[in-house]
């Protein structure tokens, strides 16, 4: 029987079976140990061929992984066509520097990202525009929801249909209430802010992958409040500010830093406020990041 995993916990897979269906189609399975001989490991996400030991108990293991055409190393999901990363307005105010770090996580996976800002109702200053404007310049599709009141959650199932996507964002803003305005089978359970840290309590634990129309699935994830740079030299992280690119060819040398030469296209386009002071900011902050990075014992650190 073939199906596609949708949650995965503590070494057993739960498969939901390609035909569709009720939560009764949904089969508990172990993977064969051939997997971790052969160093593969089943993904949220993953399609599979499946060995129903017993049907009345859903119970089967999954003995094939079909070819994946992509695969993130964080989250760990299998066949995400893109991403939808969900920052709140306010309550808590959205992390920039976190945002960005996603956003070239995302891009050094191959994955093209939406960038949702939840909890419009509560923008009383519409700082939200001003947000989506940033990113925008960038190049990113960005929206402004509000699950309260429902509103721009037509404009992101639109995005949504015919894909499979993973939902990611730090904790609090709202990320579960907004998947449970996208579907009505699965209600994810949603958390209180804390008064005292405007933060969110973790309330998704693991990942799962939801049915939320035809050929249409969204993956959602534990909230994150740190991420690391992989892979990454401070001489590519420019590579990832798609928006200074217009602007280098009048820097005075190749290989530019944007940050202490003398004459730098850049830093005159962000003195001409062409380039967002938000953005330019975390340039800086994770380039010298990326710059105290040493080797220790012949490994990076």
């Amino acid at each position: 029987m073939r199906g596609k995993i949708v949650r995965g916990i503590g070494g057993f897979y739960y498969v939901k079976a390609v035909s569709g269906g009720p939560e009764s189609d949904i089969y508990e399975c172990k993977a064969k140990g051939i997997f971790r001989k052969d160093n593969r490991k089943p993904l949220v996400g993953d399609e599979v061929i499946l060995d129903v030991l017993d049907e009345e108990k859903r119970l089967g293991n999954i003995s094939e992984l079909l070819p994946r055409h992509s695969e993130l190393i964080r989250p760990a999901v299998a066949n995400a066509d893109q991403a939808v990363v969900i920052f709140s307005i306010v309550k808590p105010r959205p992390n920039f520097n976190l945002l960005d770090r996603f956003l070239i996580m995302m891009e050094q996976q191959g994955v093209d990202c939406i960038i949702c800002f939840s909890k419009e109702d509560l923008d009383e200053k519409g700082e939200g525009g001003k947000y989506r404007q940033i990113y925008e310049n960038c190049g990113y599709r960005t929206l402004a929801v509000s699950a309260k009141y429902q509103r721009g959650i037509g404009e992101l199932k639109e995005l949504l249909t015919g894909r499979t996507t993973v939902a990611a964002g730090p904790s609090g803003v709202g990320k579960s209430s907004l998947i449970n305005c996208l579907q009505s089978n699965v209600v994810m359970e949603t958390g209180e802010i804390s008064a005292r840290i405007e933060r969110g309590k973790h309330t998704t634990r693991h990942s799962e992958l939801i049915d939320i129309g035809e050929n249409t699935y969204i993956l959602d994830t534990p909230g994150f409040s740190s991420l690391g740079l992989f892979d990454l030299e401070k001489g590519q992280l420019a590579e990832y500010y798609h928006e200074f690119e217009p602007y280098e060819k009048f820097c005075e040398f190749g290989g530019c830093s944007h940050i202490n030469e003398r004459k730098c296209g850049v830093k005159d386009a962000l003195a001409e406020k062409l380039v967002s002071d938000i953005r330019y900011e975390n340039y800086c902050l994770l380039y010298e990041e990326l710059s105290k990075m040493r080797y220790r014992s012949g490994r990076r650190i």
